[in-house]
Formats: C-alpha cells, structure tokens, sequence
C-alpha cells in the first residue's frame, strides 16, 4: 500500500516509492529503493525533503500514516476551494493569437540560443536586443495568455535549454500580471525569467544533457549556474537589479535548501520566489534525456504540496489562479468519457474551463472537435465537467492538435 509519511518518521527498511520532489533537488540515483542505511535517510533530510511516498507492501510500515489517495484526495479538496476565486479576462480568443504567439516562440528561442553562445565566448549580454522580445512576450500575455504558455509546453529535448528561459519568461510575465504588479517591475521580471539560465552556457554539454544520474561533482558543477550567470550579466552596465536577482536566487528555497547562498524564508525576494515557482514547474512538465515530464496539471499539485516548505504557499496558490487548476493544453477526461484539451479558463471557476473535445474513450474513436463551455449547462453548450487530467501517451493522442477548431 502506497502511503504518504513525514521525512522525520523514516527508518531503515522502508521502501521509498518516491522522493515527492522536483528532480535537480535530490541525491539519489532512483526515485524508488529500499532504505539501507541511517545514511540515507540524512540524504533525503539534507536535500530538504520533507515527505515521501512509502510502500508498505515492499517494506516497513507507519500505521497512522495517510495512504497516497487519502493524502491526494485532501489535496483536490483544497484545490477545490482555491479554484473559486477569480481570474483575469483575456482580450482575443486562443485562436487569434496562436499564430502571432507561434512567431515570438521562434524569435524568442533564436535569441536565448545567440544570448547563451555569445555568453560561452565572453561576450556581454545585448539589453537592446533582448528587451523588444520581452516587450513581444508581455503583448502576448496581455492578449491571451494560454496561447504562447500553451506552445510552450511543446519542446524537444535538443531545444529545452533556450524553450525554458523563454517559457520561465512567459509564465513569470503572467504571474506578475496576475498579481496585479507594476508593468515596468513585470518587464524587469521577463527580463531576468529570459536570461536566468544564462549561466548554463558555461556548463559542458555532456554534463547538461547527461542521460543518466549525474556525480556529487557534476551536480555541483551544474548548482555553480547561478552565479556563473549573475557574473555574465553584470557584464551589462544597464542590467537592473531585478534580473540579477531572479538569475542568482531562482534556486533558493524558503526552508534554506536551496542554492547558492542557502537563502531562507522571506530573505528571498518576492520576484525570486515567484521565479522559483516557475523554473520548477517548467522544468517538472518537461520531457527531458534522464526523466519524463508530468502534465501541466499534476505539476500544479506538486508544486502546491512543495509549498508548504520550498515555496511561499500563498505565491503557489496565486500561480495555479494565473495558469489555471487545469492550464490551456491540458488533457482532460469528461464525465460523459470524452477527452478534451483546456483552451481557456472561466473568470470564477477554474474547475470549469471551455475545452475542445474530440475523442469518445467509450467507443475509442476521434469524434468531430466541439467547444464545451464547462461553466454552462446541459442544452447550452455545457453540461459535462471534469473527472479528472490525462496522460497523452496513454491514450496515444496529441490535444495540442485540437487547441483550435479546424
């Protein structure tokens, strides 16, 4: 039996099912092993693992603890209730923008690519160039969020570096909009989302892509990435303090954990914390050499149970409002058994999106797309909701085909 359990209630002989944390945060080979030693166990602790996943049925037991589905179920509940406050109205349609966003995708991932070879030759970070990308970027957002975050998710594994800082810049442009922030701060912000890997160019390639789990020493080459890109960026005589900040503390973590300077609770600035939230959340959903990516709407969960001690709770809460509980381009399973990808979430009820249907799981066929509006009921385009997220590949279909209406 699978069971949630607190880091502090481990002991020699449990079987670990899985570490519950984001990839780059633990030491471990395997997410799953049968604990051997006192040792580690003060590895999980010391990588500020806080809980796990055990089984019961392969190892020692804790009585009281919740199982897996209870602690799961507690977790919907909550979301449930987050879920009724509002989000911000779009201005165009997913359809309308989709083309235009399809284009900044490109130029944006162009210009990562050129930011992080220049940086590999020592040369400085071009602000005039980079600035009307991010300025493309938050026009974007303001226009219709879910369509460039929506492209976003799609990338491939030669690509991930540069999709990353370009989708950690979309994702912190809306987060900061959401929140009602400055426009000129929420510039900033895109600023250092679009350059916050830049350290990365100085991490060899065979380390980055490295298929298989990498040495403490390789591990700590990659954590030097941080400061590696606060050195190249203040290169930039007219770099703000803002994309500093982002590119040196997105890896801090409110429990101390984090890297490089170990920073703790509200000692991390507010903009770095939100950055944190995104790098992971990204990073989690994405297909990568050395793990498989999660859906859009399970890394939402994750990142809600991670904040109770890696990042600010409220910080989470407010971002899963800005991406949605279940964010354009996710699948998602109907009562009535169709599946449907999300292409925009209701004003008041993020449980309730519009979703394009378009395949009958009961009969197994693709059926012709419709738009569901969640929100409204039966005879009024509405009348289904949804039972759950799903996984792509087991269905063996691509929603992202379906974001539009042919």
């Amino acid at each position: 039996m699978l069971k949630k359990v607190d880091s502090s209630q481990l002991k020699v002989g449990m079987y670990i099912h899985d570490l519950s944390c984001d990839w780059m945060t633990h030491p471990f080979v395997r997410n799953r092993f049968l604990i051997g030693s006192d040792d580690e166990i003060r590895k999980i602790l010391n990588a500020g693992i806080h809980d796990v996943v055990i089984d019961s049925d392969k190892g020692l037991d804790v009585q009281d603890a919740p199982t897996l589905a209870e602690a799961q179920a507690a977790t919907e509940r909550e979301l449930t209730e987050l879920a009724a406050k509002p989000v911000i109205v779009t201005r165009v349609s997913l359809g309308e923008e989709l083309a235009r966003a399809t284009q900044i995708r490109h130029q944006a991932s162009t210009l990562v690519r050129t930011v992080m070879r220049d940086a590999r030759l020592g040369k400085a970070v071009e602000l005039d160039q980079v600035q009307p990308v991010v300025q493309s970027i938050t026009e974007s957002i303001l226009r219709n969020p879910g369509a460039l975050v929506g492209l976003l998710r799609i990338k491939n594994k030669d690509d991930y570096t540069f999709l990353h800082s370009v989708s950690v810049c979309t994702l912190l442009v809306a987060f900061c909009r959401s929140r009602g922030m400055d426009p000129a701060v929420t510039h900033q912000a895109g600023l250092g989302g679009l350059l916050h890997d830049t350290g990365k160019a100085l991490v060899p390639d065979a380390i980055l892509n490295k298929p298989g789990p990498l040495t403490d020493e390789e591990f700590a080459i990659i954590k030097r990435h941080p400061k590696d890109g606060y050195d190249i960026l203040l290169q930039s005589p007219e770099i703000g303090p803002i994309p500093l900040d982002i590119t040196l503390h997105h890896h801090e973590r409110r429990d101390g954990s984090g890297y490089p300077d170990k920073q703790a609770g509200d000692g991390i600035s507010e903009l770095a914390q939100m950055a944190a939230i995104v790098d992971v959340y990204d990073a989690i959903t994405a297909d990568r050499c050395y793990h498989k990516g999660m859906s859009a709407a399970a890394a939402l969960r994750k990142i809600y149970e991670w904040s109770k001690f890696h990042f600010n709770p409220q910080y989470a809460q407010e971002f899963m409002r800005c991406v949605g509980i279940y964010p354009v381009g996710t699948m998602v399973m109907l009562e009535s058994g169709r599946l449907g990808v999300v292409i925009e979430p209701h004003e008041t009820n993020l449980l309730a999106p519009k979703v394009n249907v378009f395949f009958n799981t009961k009969k197994n066929v693709y059926i012709k797309p419709e738009t569901v509006d969640l929100a409204r009921g039966l005879g009024f385009g509405g009348g289904d909701k949804i039972v759950g997220h799903e996984s792509a590949a087991k269905w063996n279909v691509d929603p992202m085909r379906f974001l539009t209406l042919a």
